[in-house]
């Protein structure tokens, strides 16, 4: 395995972005570590990110930037942000304002489990589902 030990010991931000520049963001709860959600940003994302403190995401089914929490009020203030090594992926922690991360109205998006059902068959089963809000109130 080849090693690029400049990129990995530089203390210079070039993050990598893929083929639609973008690079994906995993994003936790300070509080306790939870895995909340994970996204995509974009150069100007990561920008507005870095700048604001506030978490600006790349959709990539609209196309379009957005700010978490623009239409639900649910808001994410970074505590901290982490690359990795080949600066190909970010860790972001955030306080998660409103209770909720996900646009189902959960506290996160990981609110499935993959078990395996009694025939051995993969299955998924609801965890931690118990919804902060109305998405359909929210999202008119």
């Amino acid at each position: 395995m080849s090693h690029d030990h400049a990129l990995e010991e530089d203390l210079t931000l070039t993050p990598k972005f893929d083929a639609n520049g973008l690079v994906t963001a995993v994003v936790t709860d300070v509080a306790n570590g939870d895995v909340l959600m994970v996204a995509h940003m974009n150069d100007e994302a990561l920008r507005k990110t870095i700048e604001t403190g506030d978490a600006w995401y790349y959709s990539r089914s609209r196309k379009a930037l957005w700010r978490k929490g623009e239409s639900s009020g649910k808001t994410q203030r970074v505590a901290e942000m982490r690359m990795d090594c080949d600066q190909d992926a970010i860790w972001i922690r955030v306080e998660q304002i409103g209770g909720a991360a996900c646009h189902t109205g959960r506290r996160s998006c990981f609110y499935r489990a993959i078990t395996k059902g009694d025939d051995g068959a993969a299955k998924v089963a609801f965890v931690d589902a118990e919804k902060v809000f109305d998405p359909a109130a929210v999202y008119k």
